[in-house]
Order: C-alpha cells, then structure tokens, then sequence
C-alpha cells in the first residue's frame, strides 16, 4: 500500500474518532457512513472528497444524514482502528464500502477488536473474511 492510500486510511480513522467528539452512536454512524455518498467517494479511484480532511467529512456527514446522538460511542481508538481497518479493506481487497459492511457490520467489528487491533492489517481483514465465510 502506497503513502496516500496509507494517509486515506488515517484521514477516515480520524473521521470516526470525530464522530465520538460529535456524540454521534457509533453503530449509527457506522452503517449509515459506509452506505452514505462520502464513503462512495472515498472509494473511487479519485474523488475530491478524499482530500478534503476529516472536519470537512464530517460537515458533510452531519448535512446530508440523520445519525442518533445518544452517546452510545465505542472509545475513540477502538473507532480509529474501525475506520482505519474499513478503508485499509476497500483498498486492499478493491471492495466498496458496502461490501465490506455486509462482512463485518459494526457489532463484528467492535466484538473483534481486541483481538485484532494489534495484528497487521492484512491479517485483520483476512481472520475477518475468514468469519464472515464460517457465517455463511
């Protein structure tokens, strides 16, 4: 994976980490994010929204969907690592966000995160895949 594709990792990292500032429920968040119009963009080849920095991605966010704001928020690393492993994913397999939200929803991922937060990226997503499989 190339420095941008890394930094397009960390920008939606950061992404989710602000929706916990924002008090937004994380689950929330999560599904309606990976199914919004911003994730579409940040999975195309090159699309201006994915220079446009975390703040600005959730500006947009907050315009255009309605996300609960009960407070029901996983702890911020845990939604950095989401984020970050999300986009890692779409980038690594070249799956949509969609796709990978039919995989691994937010309860898979926040169930496996202190299995998988200290593995390399790679391994994640494949012990992931390899859930998802069993399941089907």
């Amino acid at each position: 994976m190339d420095p941008i594709q890394l930094k397009l990792c960390d920008i939606q990292g950061r992404l989710f980490e602000l929706s916990v500032d924002a008090s937004m429920d994380s689950e929330d968040f999560i599904v309606k994010f990976m199914k919004s119009d911003v994730a579409k963009g940040l999975d195309s080849t090159y699309n201006r929204m994915q220079w446009a920095g975390e703040e600005y991605l959730l500006e947009e966010l907050e315009a255009t969907l309605k996300i609960k704001k009960d407070k029901k928020c996983y702890p911020r690393e845990q939604m950095y690592w989401i984020g970050y492993l999300y986009r890692f994913w779409s980038i690594y397999r070249n799956l949509n966000s969609k796709a990978i939200l039919k995989k691994a929803g937010p309860k898979t991922m926040n169930r496996n995160y202190f299995m998988f937060h200290t593995m390399d990226p790679e391994m994640a997503v494949e012990d992931l895949e390899e859930i998802y499989a069993q399941k089907q």
